[in-house]
């Protein structure tokens, strides 16, 4: 019941202040109505307008969190996003898939992991990052990249489809 309650909240806050302009003081006004219903939300969560955020119960965000226009992220597991994070427009944060079951993704069951991404991380504009996946600290994932497994050097930059290392920062 409360995943439907929160479900219907975040639409509602979307809606509110969909038509209302990105300015840094109203976004931060949508983070902190986003945040009644998070895990755990620190100060100055900015939202875009068109980001669409569900599951906000799963959804952990540290302090100086910027997300971006037409941005999603679903959580149905555990999504943590750390301090001074920005995201970019038009990513996507999922911590589920589908599975298959007899030849088909209709029905199989769905499987959930952590996504975690660390503080001062920078995601480019157009990347989807899934489950188990983790960014370390002070990371860049290039635009159009796709994030599915875990790196641990901090200050790096990672690109590409399925993302790869390619340098420290």
């Amino acid at each position: 019941m409360k995943n439907k309650v929160l479900l219907i909240y975040s639409w509602f806050v979307r809606s509110l202040l969909f038509l209302f302009p990105d300015m840094p003081i109203l976004m931060r006004f949508r983070g902190f109505l986003y945040s009644f219903g998070m895990a755990s939300c620190g100060k100055d969560f900015q939202v875009t307008h068109d980001a669409i955020l569900k599951g906000l119960q799963n959804l952990t965000v540290g302090n100086n969190v910027f997300i971006g226009n037409h941005t999603i992220i679903l959580a149905s597991f555990n999504i943590e996003i750390a301090n001074e994070v920005l995201i970019a427009p038009h990513c996507t944060i999922v911590d589920g898939v589908h599975t298959s079951l007899n030849g088909s993704f209709r029905y199989g069951p769905p499987k959930s992991g952590a996504v975690s991404i660390c503080s001062g991380a920078w995601i480019g504009a157009n990347s989807t990052i899934t489950i188990n996946s983790f960014l370390p600290r002070g990371s860049v994932l290039g635009a159009n990249s796709f994030l599915n497994k875990k790196f641990n050097q901090e200050l790096s930059f990672y690109t590409g489809s399925p993302a790869k290392f390619i340098k420290k920062l």
